[in-house]
């Protein structure tokens, strides 16, 4: 389960799990109930739509269990049928019972409900007699048509001849009415060609009537001629056309499927020829084309003679527990029949199987899966029919398939028509070589278009027919091939880059182990390799893989793949991963990686192509650092392994790209990628490059990247910037340091003089480069430097008017500062530039605290909550380092502003960095280590936020988050931060953080209520807060909408016992300032609520918050007219017991009764009248001064 998830999560999951593990159908007697009542619903189509829809509920749980509604079947239908045959029952009702019929159908299959039916002769009738009520047109009703086919189909089964039913068809002189075997046709023939579902069940129909006796001998011809003419006077070019061929497909298709042999051998010619001349593997309609092969394998299986092919492979004991044996019991021996001199005569095939072979072939090359599977199936049926020399011929053509020339359907095709031919025992094992061979490239099929590729459904099929093998072959017959299809199935298994592959391999290899018994330490693997385990992909690449191979069957194959397909993979995280494995399986076989493999992928870093050359260099740095470890391991040096040819090779790997230019455009991108890992993992393997020319080319390289990140796609900016940093670390600790641990003079001053000069770049992305270089200098390289290195990175934390918008650059900075903080340690004795002191510690502790204040927005939306959130944890690993080495230098005025900052960013509005402030602060609060020194109300915190909630609560939930961090409000030291925090959420916009933030400070004002000093306190702090952020948008208008939600709620009815109460003053002065010549109407409409807040306190406050509603009614905005009219008429209703009553009643029939969207003359003469009522003086016209 996903960290983090809640109890919700886990029942969900809990129910999902056990959603398809019923027992029994455990809603038969809500069924029952809501099937009986239905006649009680007559008239009323609500009714009848909710009952259908709890209907349709109750079915759809079974969909993946419906053998479970089988007992419950038969009552289900009798109750609808009765419905149905009540001749009182109005139409709408039956339609209903239809509809609850289908859904039964829909959900068990009308194969298993057909049988059901009624079918007595008195039964042929009645249902005949209902389609003359029927609307073929009507496409609400198509269900009971639907239904109505399929009951008719059953009936038409019953032993006698239709005729008996006719009776005396001459009814006058004259006139003679239709027969009952023309009704039923003719009734078939017209649902074929509708376009709803019921041309389905015509299809079932016509397969059951024309095949009967007596119809065939009168009606078939008719039919199929008809269906040939409906055939060739259709084209699938038009809506019609397709409606009409594919009913009359179906229909031929179900004939030649049920019917018997004899009776449609006469026409099995002619439909052929009709079917050809339809042309349809040129229709675009998948449907079309699936009938048509379909069809085409009926015809062929009609043209040969029913028969068990005596040639065929036939397996004999398939008991797994016999396979699982130990291996003395003498296996049982099973060969293939010989066909005796009887069965081979008169066996004759007609030359048309050749035509339906070859459109069966042409099949298993048809883009789409539905037909190709359909193609594969009609192969193995017709094969089966068909002398052991011809189905010999027919594999042949199937082989055919697998040829570079074809596409990738026609070798999905070929693999899914192995797969049948094998399991039926008509691939014989003279013909496994040929066959393993193929199917060995098909499992690593891959074929590139543009920027992805195909093959994953090759690569599926070709695991289907390893699994069909399993099952179909005895173990002697694949033992030569045991190896080869054991590595083969393996190496997908972990390496595909498809999930359903991954798992297909893995239960193909497991059905091998069980069914074969030979595959090598099968069940060993299948433990580590079963179907779960391969879903994650890095888990099969880097920690399954290593398992596998330590078994020597399976070591090679696999590092051969690795090197031989997936390194070169046009998916750049395949080309990692498996960079990453060899990596890993190096220790499995180091002689063979060393010997054999680098050479290959020395050679592989020169290639032309991008892919090949970025996924080699990989390689190369990832084995070289591997055998390095197990040198160092066994104590001895890498050269060891690697010869002097070798090393010189991975010497000249930079300097060949860089002479062809490759390090230029989109490809440069992956190679510089590529080559900083590569010069990241030769320093960490020691190379014996100290000195050479060639780490200054490295340097130039990484220096290079760093000032040109803004070139690179923002996708790889990322990638390629921590793959250079980590490159410049591991370069500076191998190659620029003395034997006696000193840093290189003359280099130490060049970086320095470079790198601090780019922090000051004009480009952001250089800044973020080389803050974090200097970030990852080791120690010995800030020796001496530190001070410059602080200030450098101090003064792009800074935010200018030209590089306001750099909050990537800050974001980095912040993190730099940290590390190198975290690289220097603390030296309180010592000098400023060897490590953190007295003299340095404020100023980093400044440089930070600064950051918390970055609320920096572009075209991105917050970009500076990147800076808070680096500001927050560069303090928290700053602290812990000061409070394990040296807590003397943490004062307590820096702690307070630290705790302080990360309180308010703890009560903010967004949901991740809300929740990150809050583990800082209790980071800070319950450390691991030493308790920090100097937290303001210690005591208090640890109560009110204990070290339980560390971990149990989720503070990225505003439900369990705001209840806690309004706790702090009571602490006069934290009051006006988290004041400053919480009022963002509380105005802000998003509807739980609105709700819950409010909630939380509702319940603390309530809780102050009766404690004057603490109103009086939090009042202050609130105002405070107001003051000093005057005219800032970010915190003003929220703060607007929380005083006016708290002066809603009554948080300040106590102050109105007292006329003129200052905070009533003071918050009137301030939202004056606020709106002073302010054009924003989500600022004035929020000040109009707070005005309205204040009217009930008195004094003469009221009479000049009146006055700023009066102004306001005369705004030049007509919404702010309309706004202040409407929110002043509601104040009044509400708070007019303190006003003039007669007063009251003009002053609500005016505001009702004006139009204050008019033009302002007209509005400010009723605003004046208004002005009057409440002898408040009237606003006066103040002229523009003309001469400025």
């Amino acid at each position: 389960m996903a960290l983090g998830a809640g109890p919700e999560d886990e029942s969900e999951a809990e129910a999902l799990a056990g959603g398809c593990a019923f027992e029994a159908f455990g809603e038969s007697a809500e069924t029952r109930a809501l099937l009986g009542r239905l006649r009680t619903l007559r008239g009323d189509p609500a009714a009848h739509e909710g009952a259908l829809e709890r209907f349709r509920v109750i079915m759809d749980k079974y969909q993946e269990q419906p053998h479970l509604l089988d007992p419950h079947l038969e009552w289900m239908m009798n109750l609808l049928l009765d419905t149905v045959r009540d001749k009182t029952s109005p139409a709408d009702l039956v339609h209903l019972a239809f509809k609850f019929l289908y859904i039964i159908t829909k959900v068990r299959g009308y194969k298993t409900f057909l049988r059901l039916f009624p079918h007595e002769v008195a039964d042929v009738l009645p249902v005949l007699d209902m389609f003359t009520d029927q609307n073929p047109k009507d496409h609400e009703t198509w269900e009971t048509r639907y239904m109505l086919l399929l009951w008719l189909s059953v009936t038409c089964l019953i032993p006698f001849d239709f005729s008996r039913l006719d009776g005396n068809l001459l009814t006058q002189p004259g006139q003679s009415q239709m027969s009952t075997m023309d009704r039923i046709l003719q009734i078939a023939e017209s649902y074929l060609l509708v376009s709803d579902k019921a041309r389905d069940a015509a299809a079932v129909l016509v397969s059951k009537f024309v095949t009967r006796p007596d119809v065939r001998e009168k009606k078939m011809a008719c039919f199929l001629d008809w269906s040939l003419c409906t055939l060739a006077h259709s084209s699938f070019q038009t809506i019609e056309g397709v409606i009409a061929m594919d009913g009359t497909l179906q229909a031929l298709a179900q004939i030649f499927k049920h019917g018997k042999r004899e009776d449609c051998l006469p026409y099995a010619v002619t439909v052929l020829q009709g079917l050809d001349g339809c042309r349809l593997p040129n229709s675009n309609q998948t449907l079309l084309r699936k009938l048509g092969v379909k069809l085409m394998q009926r015809l062929g299986l009609t043209f040969l003679k029913p028969r068990v092919a005596q040639w065929r492979y036939q397996r004999g004991c398939r008991s797994l527990a016999a396979n699982l044996q130990p291996s003395t019991v003498n296996p049982p021996t099973v060969t293939t029949q010989a066909e005796s001199p009887d069965d081979a005569e008169d066996y004759d095939v007609p030359e048309e199987v050749e035509t339906v072979i070859e459109q069966l072939l042409v099949g298993l090359k048809d883009k789409d899966t539905i037909v190709r599977w359909s193609a594969a199936k009609g192969i193995g049926r017709v094969a089966g029919r068909l002398p052991k020399e011809l189905a010999d011929d027919v594999v042949g053509s199937v082989l055919d398939c697998f040829s570079f020339q074809e596409t990738d359907s026609a070798w999905h095709g070929g693999c899914l028509a192995l797969a049948e031919l094998g399991r039926r025992g008509l691939l014989l094992p003279s013909r496994l070589a040929d066959v393993v061979a193929v199917i060995l490239k098909a499992l690593t099929y891959d074929e590139k278009r543009g920027a992805c590729s195909v093959g994953a459904n090759v690569r599926d099929a070709a695991c289907y027919v390893c699994w069909a093998f399993a099952r179909a072959y005895e173990p002697q017959e694949l033992k030569p091939f045991v190896a080869s299809i054991s590595s083969a199935l393996v190496i997908a298994a972990l390496f595909d880059r498809s999930v359903n592959c991954r798992r297909a391999a893995s239960a193909a290899f497991q059905e091998n182990v069980g069914r074969q018994g030979t595959f090598p330490h099968g069940i060993d693997v299948l433990t580590s390799a079963d179907y779960f385990a391969v879903g994650n992909r890095s888990n099969c690449f880097l920690v399954i893989s290593v398992f596998v191979a330590g078994f020597p069957e399976y070591t090679q194959p696999l590092i051969d793949h690795l090197v031989t397909l997936k390194i070169s993979h046009w998916d750049g995280v395949i080309r990692e991963l498996s960079a990453k494995a060899l990596h890993n399986l190096t220790p499995q076989a180091p002689e063979y990686m060393a010997s054999q493999v680098f050479p290959r992928l020395l050679s592989m870093t020169q290639s032309l192509d991008l892919h090949t050359r970025h996924g080699a260099v990989l390689a190369c740095a990832e084995v070289a650092l591997s055998l390095h470890r197990l040198a160092a391991q066994e104590g001895r040096l890498v050269t060891d392994f690697l010869d002097e040819k070798m090393v010189q090779g991975l010497r000249e790997i930079h300097q060949q790209l860089h002479e062809r230019q490759l390090y230029r455009g989109l490809g440069g991108e992956l190679m510089r990628h590529a080559v900083c890992i590569l010069i990241e993992n030769l320093s960490l393997a020691q190379m014996p490059f100290k000195g050479d020319p060639i780490i200054e080319g490295w340097q130039c390289l990484i220096n290079d990247t760093l000032r040109n990140l803004h070139l690179i796609s923002g996708h790889s900016r990322q990638q390629v910037k921590e793959a250079a940093v980590s490159a410049l670390a591991a370069l500076c600790n191998e190659y620029y340091r003395t034997e006696s641990g000193e840093a290189v003079p003359a280099v130490q001053k060049e970086l320095m003089k470079q790198f601090l000069a780019m922090l000051q770049c004009s480009e952001e992305m250089t800044r973020c480069g080389f803050s974090l270089a200097l970030g990852a200098f080791p120690g010995f390289l800030l020796k001496g430097h530190l001070q410059q290195v602080l200030c450098g990175l101090a003064a792009v934390t800074h935010i200018s008017p030209e590089d306001v918008s750099f909050a990537e650059a800050r974001r980095d900075a912040l993190k730099a500062i940290a590390r190198v903080c975290q690289t220097v340690g603390v030296s309180s004795e010592g000098a400023a530039d060897q490590g953190l002191c007295q003299q340095n510690v404020a100023g980093v502790y400044d440089s930070l605290l600064a950051c918390l204040r970055d609320y920096t927005t572009d075209s991105r939306g917050d970009v500076g909550a990147w800076v808070r959130e680096a500001a927050m944890s560069s303090l928290l690993d700053l602290t812990l380092l000061l409070a394990r080495e040296q807590p003397d230098l943490i004062e307590a005025a820096i702690c307070k502003r630290v705790l302080c900052g990360l309180a308010q960013q703890a009560s903010e509005k967004i949901d991740r960095f809300r929740a990150h402030a809050a583990h800082v602060f209790l980071a800070l609060l319950h450390p691991e280590g030493p308790a920090i020194p100097h937290v303001p109300h210690r005591a208090e915190l640890e109560l009110l936020l204990p070290r339980s909630e560390v971990a149990s609560v989720n503070w990225a939930a505003a439900s369990q988050a705001f209840p806690r961090v309004t706790r702090l409000l009571a602490l006069p030291t934290y009051r006006y931060h988290v004041l400053l925090g919480l009022v963002v959420s509380v105005g802000g916009l998003t509807e739980s953080t609105v709700r819950y933030s409010t909630q939380s400070l509702f319940e603390f004002m309530e809780g102050i209520q009766s404690d004057p000093k603490a109103l009086e306190d939090f009042s202050g702090a609130l105002l405070q807060v107001f003051e000093d952020n005057l005219l800032n948008e970010r915190v003003s208008v929220p703060l607007l909408k929380t005083l006016d939600q708290m002066l809603a709620n009554g948080c300040f009815e106590v102050f109105t016992t007292e006329e003129d109460h200052p905070f009533c003053t003071k918050l009137l002065t301030l939202c004056k300032e606020e709106i002073k010549k302010s054009k924003d109407v989500q600022k004035l409409r929020a000040s109009i609520a707070v005005f309205c807040g204040l009217v009930p306190f008195p004094g003469g406050v009221r009479k000049k918050v009146l006055l700023q509603l009066f102004l306001l009614l005369c705004h030049p905005f007509p919404m702010i007219r309309k706004t202040t009219a409407g929110q002043v008429y509601e104040t009044l209703l509400t708070y007019g017991d303190t006003l003039d009553a007669d007063a009251l009643e003009e002053a609500l029939t005016v505001l009702s009764n004006t139009a204050w969207d008019a033009e302002l003359p007209l509005v400010r003469e009723q605003r004046n009248r208004l002005c009057d009522l409440f002898h408040v003086p009237r606003p006066q016209l103040v002229p523009k001064d003309r001469g400025s």
